[in-house]
């Protein structure tokens, strides 16, 4: 009984050895391989960036709005904005079209990183790496959209709440947009714990069972990192990412049991077939 299950075992891997071995190219073709994919995502942020440009006004009032509502329930008066410099209205341009350009092309930069890295890895892997790379484009746009309209306006209204009808704040484009644009990207970067968890327990890294002993020093770590990923100094920022993070921590505690179980269950197949 032992031997054909072992031949079985010998045969599948003898097939993902042959998959990994045509996949293989000499160094130069690396080289030669990863010039053509940094072109191709280079043209994909660049036309991104292009479009993102001829709307960059659009792009900019649609991040203006939680401050706008804010601002209208505050009574402050009419809505305005100012810029310090003759060139900071074409910078604030030029950096909205690089940042949003980003985002738009950020599926097609992926998709290119997991066609430099496929041809190393085995057919079922293959299927695994364009699955993380979509999921990643994907969480790190949610946590961004999550952070506009969800986070933004509280914080917003929290550090507006200065501001009085004889004390009206003045506010800068380049200012305005660096804070929105940095809390957005620290958003973008948390929502992507869930998939990181979920890999290290596929490589076996991690179990569903160490994660939820460590979830106290998790929340200790939520907070520290809140403070560090957080442009703004103030308390709501940090508890209003430290929140979410501890959320999507517990959420991949629970991907992180069903991979476990998953492998578990496999090896424990594995030896039954090979004491048989």
């Amino acid at each position: 009984m032992a031997n054909p299950a072992r031949a079985t075992t010998d045969e599948g891997q003898s097939k993902e050895e042959d998959e990994l071995e045509a996949g293989r190219m000499p160094f130069l073709e690396h080289l030669r391989e990863l010039r053509v994919r940094v072109r191709n995502a280079a043209w994909a942020f660049m036309l991104a960036a292009g479009v993102c440009y001829y709307f960059h006004k659009e792009i900019f009032d649609w991040l203006q709005q939680p401050l706008y509502h804010v601002w209208d329930e505050k009574k402050l008066g009419p809505f305005h904005m100012t810029f310090g410099g003759l060139t900071e209205p074409f910078w604030v341009g030029m950096s909205i079209a690089l940042w949003a350009g980003i985002f738009v092309a950020s599926p097609l930069i992926f998709h290119q990183i997991w066609k430099f890295i496929a041809p190393g890895l085995y057919k079922r892997e293959r299927k695994i790496t364009i699955m993380f790379a979509v999921l990643s484009a994907l969480f790190f746009t949610i946590g961004a959209l999550f952070c506009y309209y969800v986070v933004i306006e509280r914080l917003y209204g929290f550090l507006i709440s200065y501001g009085e009808k004889d004390l009206t704040p003045m506010l800068l484009m380049k200012d305005y947009l660096d804070l929105t644009r940095d809390m957005m990207l620290a958003f973008g970067a948390v929502f992507e714990l869930p998939l990181l968890i979920y890999f290290l327990a596929m490589v076996g890294l991690v179990t569903h069972r160490g994660l939820w002993k460590f979830n106290r020093w998790f929340i200790v770590i939520a907070f520290v990192v809140g403070a560090i990923l957080t442009p703004s100094p103030d308390v709501v920022s940090q508890v209003l990412m430290a929140l979410p993070m501890i959320g999507l921590y517990n959420i991949s505690i629970l991907f992180a049991w069903r991979v476990t179980l998953k492998r578990e269950r496999e090896a424990a197949e594995q030896r039954a077939r090979e004491e048989s």
